[in-house]
């Protein structure tokens, strides 16, 4: 029995990873940051396929808190599964920003870095202590750390931080026995950043035509991903950059 912890897994892209992880035979914890009501109903959801899962408050921005965090994981860890350590991290939790590079104010670019840099990497050091020697670690980075798109300067460099940080740590962590990988969505319709390319019908036609597949990418496409890269059978990628965009921007 495996056990994964996603943050950010009530809704979005981590709601479709929780499900698919429990799809094939793991156990959740997930966090959410204020909509515990879908914390609850992807739990009960994951019950419903056999597996267990608990749902955990956490504000990624607030780096002070990890410390209490990893208590209250320790303590579901004991309280659920009897156990002491867990196997699967996955940096998933996150916001989007879409303002041009002259329009993003320094409060902005620090919210940012606060959820997608500092949160990986000190929620991580945090939690290591107890994962599993052999355990996997999975960073989330974006298309948009590769191609460019106006209005997404602030957000990007972040994902390019983390893939060069997930490089790092792969490199500390391989004598733990531990793999460190990125995956790299592409262009998702999920409520990420309101909603904008799910719900403004130009933006997602113009998208979908930089897709050689011919439309943009849904949950499930990246839920799918994540299971894989967890796999017993990907154990020996490491370090490495995956990108799942259907092909954007090629």
């Amino acid at each position: 029995m495996t056990i994964a912890i996603i943050t950010g897994g009530s809704r979005g892209l981590g709601k479709s990873m929780a499900l698919h992880l429990a799809d094939k035979g793991h156990d959740i914890v997930l966090t959410y940051h204020s909509h515990q009501g879908e914390a609850e109903t992807v739990v009960a959801a994951i019950a419903s396929k056999g597996r267990k899962a608990v749902a955990l408050p956490l504000d990624v921005a607030k780096s002070h808190t990890f410390a209490d965090f990893a208590g209250s994981v320790k303590a579901a860890l004991r309280e659920v599964w009897n156990r002491t350590d867990f196997d699967f991290l996955v940096n998933n939790a996150g916001i989007g920003l879409h303002a041009g590079f002259m329009d993003t104010t320094e409060d902005q670019f620090d919210q940012l870095m606060n959820i997608h840099l500092k949160a990986p990497f000190f929620l991580s050091q945090k939690l290591l202590p107890f994962m599993r020697d052999g355990g996997r670690i999975l960073n989330v980075s974006s298309g948009l750390a590769r191609f460019t798109l106006p209005g997404y300067s602030a957000y990007a460099t972040m994902k390019g931080a983390v893939e060069v940080l997930t490089r790092y740590m792969a490199k500390e962590l391989g004598s733990r026995g531990i793999t460190v990988n990125v995956v790299a969505p592409g262009a998702i319709e999920t409520d990420f950043g309101g909603g904008r390319v799910r719900d403004d019908e130009a933006l997602n036609k113009m998208i979908a035509a930089m897709i050689p597949l011919g439309r943009v990418g849904l949950p499930e496409d990246i839920g799918g991903v994540v299971a894989m890269l967890l796999a017993d059978e990907t154990r020996w990628i490491n370090g490495q950059r995956i990108e799942a965009s259907g092909g954007q921007s090629l």
